[in-house]
């Protein structure tokens, strides 16, 4: 059995959750998700406990999935997930012009990432906070504004998440005396 898939799912107060045949709407003090159900993945609630279990071994895979985004979807819309980018470099700058940020990252041009529907932008100093309700869509676009200019292994200028780690390179020694 699927040590994740038996974990119980605690609901806090103020979430509540509606369940149909095919998905389960959360909805809470931040927003409202609707996460899908897996075949042969049932839910039992009991109070606040919410148990995932599944009808055969054949859902096994999907039964620690189940519960994990589940347990993302309540945790979202009851206190919201974040993801810290933090600018590294001379010259690399960050400003917010209403739901749009505005990056200078040493390029020609100045690069600007509109916030997607749900998602929010603040800028404290070198630091971009990426925050909203889906896990999966601050992931993905707190990765979004990484990539555009990743820290370099030499200087470790770039963009990096809060706490990344970036392994350091030597550069050139120089000539030898041949």
């Amino acid at each position: 059995m699927s040590r994740i898939g038996k974990q119980t799912i605690t609901i806090p107060s103020g979430v509540s959750l509606t369940q149909t045949e095919s998905h389960i709407d959360v909805v809470g003090p931040k927003g409202a998700l609707s996460v899908e159900l897996l075949d042969g993945i049932s839910i039992s609630q009991h109070d606040s406990v919410l148990e995932v279990a599944r009808a055969n071994d054949d859902a096994s895979a999907a039964h620690g999935l189940s519960r994990t985004l589940l347990q993302n979807a309540v945790t979202g819309v009851a206190t919201g997930w974040t993801k810290g980018l933090e600018l590294n470099g001379v010259g690399l700058r960050a400003t917010l012009a209403g739901t749009t940020l505005n990056l200078s990252l040493g390029f020609s041009h100045p690069v600007s990432v509109p916030a997607p529907e749900g998602i929010s932008f603040t800028v404290v100093k070198n630091v971009i906070t990426v925050a909203g309700i889906d896990k999966q869509l601050v992931g993905e676009t707190a990765a979004k504004i990484r990539k555009l200019r990743k820290p370099e292994p030499y200087k470790g200028k770039g963009i990096r998440y809060s706490g990344e780690y970036v392994r350091r390179k030597a550069g050139k020694t120089g000539k030898t005396g041949k």
